[in-house]
């Protein structure tokens, strides 16, 4: 018997988008389920840009905030194509007491710009293009993304979240901030 794969977008209650693959067995069932039904959140993610989409969900309310005090609302609402590992209020939280306070200041903004350029891979990268190795990040230093067993790591954060699109990019949402080496 033949199997086919499925991935199915769902919308979460808070927002977020969130991917599900279903096994199918027949290529009718793969044929009817394949077909696009239209849902008014994911359309409106697609047609936002990067900082749209990452601006109305709440779950990124901290990310817009760095990205506005970095400067980089202009760069990341740009034409792209951009790939963003974005990081949740709860991966900010999670940063040593006063790390975000200080990147915040204006004094250190150009150590800000460091730690969210390495969240920013230049070109649309949806998840079944990515692969294990070194992937350059518009930070300079590269990020280490590891897949398998149903999993993407980059670095030492977990994909949550994956290929939420935006018209200049896609999102990927991870579980921790990612700190460049040389920070």
């Amino acid at each position: 018997m033949k199997r086919f794969a499925f991935r199915l977008m769902v919308s979460t209650a808070s927002g977020a988008l969130m991917l599900i693959g279903l096994p199918l067995t027949t290529a009718a069932e793969a044929a009817f389920c394949t077909r696009p039904a239209p849902m008014a959140s994911t359309q409106a993610s697609r047609t936002g840009t990067i900082v749209d989409v990452a601006a109305s969900n709440s779950d990124f309310s901290t990310l817009v905030t760095a990205v506005q005090a970095a400067g980089l609302v202009d760069v990341l609402s740009g034409r792209g194509p951009f790939t963003v590992f974005a990081p949740t209020n709860e991966a900010f939280a999670a940063l040593p007491s006063g790390t975000l306070e200080r990147l915040l200041q204006p004094e250190n903004r150009e150590a800000l710009q460091k730690v969210l350029t390495y969240h920013v891979v230049s070109g649309a990268l949806p998840s079944q293009r990515l692969q294990s190795g070194q992937v350059a990040t518009v930070e300079g230093n590269p990020v280490n993304v590891q897949v398998g067993n149903g999993r993407v790591r980059v670095n030492d954060a977990n994909v949550v979240s994956a290929d939420i699109e935006a018209s200049n990019g896609v999102i990927h949402v991870i579980d921790r901030v990612i700190l460049p080496p040389n920070l």
